[in-house]
């Protein structure tokens, strides 16, 4: 039985990348060994690693579904880490979404089931 998921994010300097998680996305650190830390909102943990080739952090992603994404979306507008062409819309598959940046250009995709 699959249980949950945790993203591991590439991260060109981990120090930085749990500061901007905590300061523009609302999470919290959860350990930090230097070159491999977590930081966990609510239910979601992401993982972070010291890597410095940003053409895999470009091109990874995840995506968590959330309840109340008009107040996420909200508050990330006014934190300024939502993708240039994230913008909040309604999906054909059903839900409505919006993308967000971290500090290394990883994507994640927040959604809410319609």
């Amino acid at each position: 039985m699959l249980k949950y998921s945790i993203p591991k994010f590439p991260a060109a300097n981990v120090q930085a990348a749990i500061e901007y998680y905590e300061k523009k996305m609302g999470f919290t650190r959860l350990f930090d060994y230097g070159d491999y830390a977590a930081v966990k909102r609510d239910a979601v943990e992401i993982h972070l690693w010291a890597c410095q080739d940003q053409n895999i952090a470009h091109n990874t992603a995840c995506r968590v579904a959330v309840d109340q994404i008009e107040a996420l979306y909200t508050e990330y507008m006014q934190a300024d880490v939502i993708h240039p062409n994230g913008a909040m819309e309604e999906k054909p598959w059903g839900v409505k979404e919006f993308v967000a940046l971290d500090l290394d250009g990883n994507g994640i995709f927040f959604f809410e089931e319609r």
